[in-house]
Order: C-alpha cells, then sequence, then structure tokens
C-alpha cells in the first residue's frame, strides 16, 4: 500500500515522536492477563528509541465513555511498559476524553502539541476515524510502525494472492455483524467454513429447527439467498446443545450437555460445533494451503463447549504446509489458552481492523498515512 515507513521520517536525533499504540490489553483486579499487544509495539518503539527520540506513546483501553474511569487507568500498562522499555513515555487512556472518539480537532491539536512527528502502529485501531489515529497526519510528517506494516502486508497478501486451497473460518455470535466480510471472503476463498453462533441463522435458512440458539431471524433471508446462489459455504451438521436448566460458564449450576444433529428441540441451546463437524472441518482444514480464521466455534470460555474451537486451532497448528492466520480477538485469545499462538504464523492484534481490511482493503488510518504532510 505504499505506506510510508520509519526511515522516511529521517533523522529522528533530539525530536518528539508521539506513536499510536494499541495496548487494549485484558486487565483483572488490576493486573494484566496478556501483554501480547504490547510487546508487539516494541519493535517500532526501539527502533524511535534508539534513533535518539524522545518517544511518547498513546493509546485507548476499554470503552469508558469519554470520562475519566479508575476502571480503565493505563497505570498497570504504563508499569509493564516501563519495565519493557522504560524510556518510552505513556499517557492516559485516550478514551478519557470524549474527543478521541469524536475525532475532535482541539482534542488532536493538545496531542500533538510539542510533537516533531507521528507513527501509527495501531493496528487495532486504525479501521476508526478517532482523533489519534487520523488526526495526528493531517499535521505531522507521519508513518507506519514495524507491526502496521506487518499486518497490512500479511492481510492484504491474502485478499490479493493467497496460495490455494485458501479455507476462511467464520465464528463468532453474529450473521449481521460480518456480512460484508462473508461477501468479500466469497469472492475470494475456496471454501467458506462457518461455526459459533452464526451458524444457527444459516442452519434455519435450510429449514432447521435451532432451538433457543441464537437466532437473527430478520438475516434467515440472506443466509438462504447465499447458499441458494451455490457460494461454497460449509456448514455444521452435528451440535453440542444444553437444556434449559444449564448456566453458560457455571459447570456446576446443573443442566444437561449433549450432542445433538442440527435440529435442535425448544428448550435447548447450540453452543459449540460437534464432535463430527469438528473432525470434517479438521480434514478440510489439512487439505488447505492458506487459513483464515476469525471467530470461535462455541463458547470457548466454557470447557464444556471448548473442543469445536479447540480442534480448529490445533489442525491449524498441525498444518505445516499452509500459511496460518488468526484475525485476532477471541479466536487469538482461543489460541492463546489452548497454547498454539507460537504455532501459527501470524496472529493478528486487531479482530476487526483485520476482517475490514479484507472486506474493504483499506482503512481510514492507513488512508491518513498515505496522505499524511
Amino acid at each position: 500500500m505504499d505506506l510510508p515507513a520509519l526511515e522516511d521520517l529521517g533523522d529522528l536525533a533530539g525530536k518528539n515522536v508521539l506513536v499510536r499504540t494499541d495496548f487494549n490489553a485484558p486487565i483483572e483486579s488490576g493486573t494484566i492477563i496478556d501483554d501480547f499487544r504490547i510487546r508487539a509495539a516494541l519493535p517500532t518503539l526501539q527502533y524511535l528509541v534508539e534513533s535518539g527520540a524522545n518517544v511518547t506513546a498513546c493509546s485507548h483501553l476499554g470503552r469508558p465513555a469519554g470520562v475519566p474511569n479508575e476502571k480503565y487507568t493505563m497505570a498497570p500498562i504504563r508499569k509493564r511498559l516501563h519495565e519493557l522499555l522504560p524510556a518510552v513515555t505513556l499517557l492516559e487512556n485516550l478514551r478519557f476524553n470524549e474527543g478521541e472518539t469524536s475525532n475532535d480537532q482541539k482534542f488532536v491539536n493538545e496531542l500533538i502539541s510539542g510533537q516533531d512527528a507521528y507513527v501509527n502502529d495501531a493496528f487495532g485501531a486504525s479501521h476508526r476515524s478517532h482523533a489519534s489515529i487520523v488526526g495526528p497526519p493531517q499535521a505531522l510528517p507521519s508513518a507506519a510502525g514495524r507491526l502496521l506494516h506487518k499486518e497490512v502486508k500479511i492481510l492484504s497478501t491474502l485478499r490479493d494472492s493467497p496460495r490455494r486451497p485458501f479455507i476462511a473460518i467464520l465464528g463468532g455470535s453474529k450473521v449481521s455483524d460480518k456480512i460484508g466480510v462473508i461477501e468479500a471472503l466469497l469472492k475470494i476463498v475456496d471454501e467458506l467454513i462457518i461455526g459459533g453462533g452464526m451458524c444457527f441463522t444459516f442452519l434455519k435458512a435450510k429449514g432447521h429447527e435451532v432451538g433457543s440458539s441464537l437466532l437473527e431471524e430478520d438475516y434467515v433471508d440472506y443466509c438462504s439467498e447465499l447458499l441458494e446462489s451455490g457460494a461454497p459455504i460449509r456448514l455444521p451438521y452435528d451440535i453440542t446443545a444444553m437444556n434449559s436448566d444449564g448456566e453458560i460458564g457455571h459447570p456446576n449450576s446443573g443442566g444437561v450437555v449433549r450432542q445433538v444433529g442440527v435440529d435442535i428441540q425448544q428448550g435447548w441451546m447450540g453452543l459449540d460445533i460437534g464432535p463430527g463437524t469438528a473432525a470434517e472441518f479438521g480434514d478440510r482444514i489439512d487439505g488447505a494451503r492458506t487459513i483464515l480464521w476469525n471467530g470461535p466455534m462455541g463458547v470457548f470460555e466454557d470447557d464444556r463447549f471448548a473442543a469445536g474451537t479447540k480442534h480448529v486451532a490445533l489442525c491449524m497448528a498441525e498444518n505445516n504446509a499452509a500459511f496460518t492466520v488468526v484475525g485476532g480477538g477471541d479466536s487469538a485469545a482461543a489460541t492463546k489458552k489452548f497454547g498454539l499462538e507460537n504455532q501459527m504464523d501470524h496472529v493478528s492484534t486487531g479482530g476487526g481492523a483485520s476482517l475490514e481490511l479484507i472486506e474493504k482493503g483499506d482503512l481510514p488510518g492507513l488512508i491518513a498515512l498515505r496522505e499524511a504532510r
């Protein structure tokens, strides 16, 4: 995409550089659960520090709704960053100011005050037209960081020139959230595998009963049209379901879990693909040479409904002939839970951003960099 690189900024000795990072790490009781996103930014930050720049990083954390909220303070992130690279200063949560999400010029001016250059290394936020993403390039010499370059190169290659067969695996909750990417993927993949909560709208479109499973009634006709078009979509044929006596995430609360077909009776909820489907999906993965995965096959946080997601991840990890990409978000969390993150070729730092780049071929943050002064 011909994005400006760090080297294009020239001599940075003594210069003040603002770096937009994506440090939106999971935190519980003030403790960082996974510092993956912090470590992913280190190559960019280290380059700038070693070049003699005075580096200030900024990031969002959670959704504090434009006001300071102790729950979303950057203090734990700042502590970890100081351990890894003490020379870098980290600002407080960008979303403590409502001007961040509204792209307010006054807030942009506050961010860039005293800065000589800007670097965007926040791929996971680059699909947002927020102040810290699209504002600074209008006023400062700007460049893409190492992580941003890497993400864009890999995902653009998937979109434009993948090795074949190319299989995409989509999961997660809603068809409505992924209409654009479904249509984009169907133009470039050899097969689209669909699991997770979104599969039940497709199964309903095929005339199956889905019981109390997640269903978007308004999108049944859309799914029916896709299936009737002959699109290469593969759906589950068995499901792991639980009756209404159970509670998701609480195995000791009671409830019956069993394997069923694709017709689910009322009072039962599908919460994972079944073992037969997992095996079939695994066979398709074994034969692929490019694999993109975004979205779990079930509620993997509950071990009773994790088997489908784990099998998909394991098959990807064991396919040494394929280039494997995990599209961030819950898929990345699942990959880490199962200890397979180091066996994937690329684990993206941006779930929504990775899908939008594949869907649209560009992002607001990338456009801003290419148009920078």
